[in-house]
C-alpha cells in the first residue's frame, strides 16, 4: 500500500530529512586520502545520535553499520570497516536517520582528492539523471516517467543504470512502496499524488548494468570491475513542483 503523508507527518519527516542531508554532508567532507570508511561510519552515526535521532540503517535486516559506504566498483550497500580512502577514489555515502517516527535516506557519491575524467563525468551524470527524473516527479505522472528519464540522459551519456535495485517510498519505513525503478518505459506504474514520498535513486555503472552481491550477503559489485555511482534524495510529490526534502538548510 502506499502511503500518502498529511502536513503534520510531513513536518516530521522533513526534520528527519535534514538530518540525514546534514549527515551525508558531513560524510562527504571526510572524504580524503588517508581517512579510513570506519572512521566516516562513527562520525555519521555520532552526528545522527546527537541530534536526537537513530541511523536507519543501524542493524536494519542485520547491516552492521550506520552508514553504506561504498567505494569505486562496489555499487551499494558497502560495509565501512578498515579500508583507507586513496587519491583517486570515488566514495558513494548512502545515510538514513530516523526522527519523530519518520526516516530520511539520501546517497551521493563523492571524490577522493583528484580522479580520472571518466570518474568525474560518471559522477556528474549520476546526479544530474536524478534531477532529470524528478522533472516528472508531478502529481499526475506515473512512477515510470520519473524512470524512463533517468535511464534516457544515462545512457545518452554512455553508461548504464543498474536494474537489480531501485529506489522507493520512505516514510515510518525506511521502505515502502512503491518501487521506483531507474529504467523502463514512460506511462506505467502507480500514478503520483499528492503526500507521496520517494528515495529516488540513480545507481549507475562506467559499464554492463549487472552486479553481484558478494559472500557477505550486503556488498554489491559492478560484475565488470568497474566503476559506479549512486545520487539520491527524499523528494515529496505536491500540488506543483517535487520538493527534495533532504536539504540542510534550517538545520
Amino acid at each position: 500500500m502506499i502511503v500518502i503523508k498529511n502536513e503534520h507527518e510531513l513536518e516530521s519527516m522533513r526534520q528527519a530529512c535534514k538530518i540525514t542531508a546534514a549527515a551525508r554532508a558531513l560524510a562527504g567532507e571526510m572524504v580524503r586520502p588517508g581517512v579510513s570508511t570506519k572512521a566516516i561510519d562513527k562520525a555519521v552515526h555520532d552526528f545522527i545520535v546527537s541530534q536526537g535521532a537513530k541511523p536507519s540503517f543501524l542493524n536494519y535486516n542485520g547491516f552492521p553499520a550506520s552508514t553504506c559506504i561504498s567505494v569505486n566498483a562496489t555499487v551499494i550497500h558497502g560495509i565501512p570497516g578498515g579500508y583507507t580512502l586513496k587519491e583517486g577514489d570515488i566514495v558513494s555515502v548512502d545515510v538514513g536517520a530516523f526522527y519523530k517516527g519518520f526516516h530520511g535516506d539520501c546517497a551521493a557519491t563523492f571524490p577522493c582528492g583528484k580522479i580520472s575524467a571518466e570518474a568525474q563525468k560518471l559522477i556528474d551524470v549520476t546526479k544530474q539523471s536524478f534531477f532529470e527524473g524528478i522533472r516528472f516527479a508531478i502529481k499526475g505522472h506515473r512512477v515510470s516517467d520519473i524512470s524512463h528519464a533517468i535511464q534516457t540522459y544515462v545512457e545518452d551519456n554512455g553508461f548504464a543504470v543498474v536494474r537489480s535495485f531501485v529506489g522507493h517510498g520512505v516514510g515510518r519505513k525506511l521502505h515502502e512502496e512503491p518501487e521506483v525503478p531507474n529504467f523502463g518505459t514512460a506511462g506505467h506504474g502507480p500514478r503520483l499524488l499528492k503526500g507521496m514520498t520517494l528515495a529516488i535513486e540513480p545507481m549507475v555503472n562506467v559499464g554492463t548494468y549487472d552486479v553481484k552481491v558478494l559472500k557477505d550477503g550486503w556488498t554489491t559489485v559492478t560484475a565488470d570491475g568497474k566503476l559506479s555511482a549512486h545520487y539520491e534524495n527524499t523528494v515529496l510529490i505536491t500540488d506543483g513542483e517535487p520538493e527534495i526534502l533532504t536539504v540542510t538548510e534550517g538545520l
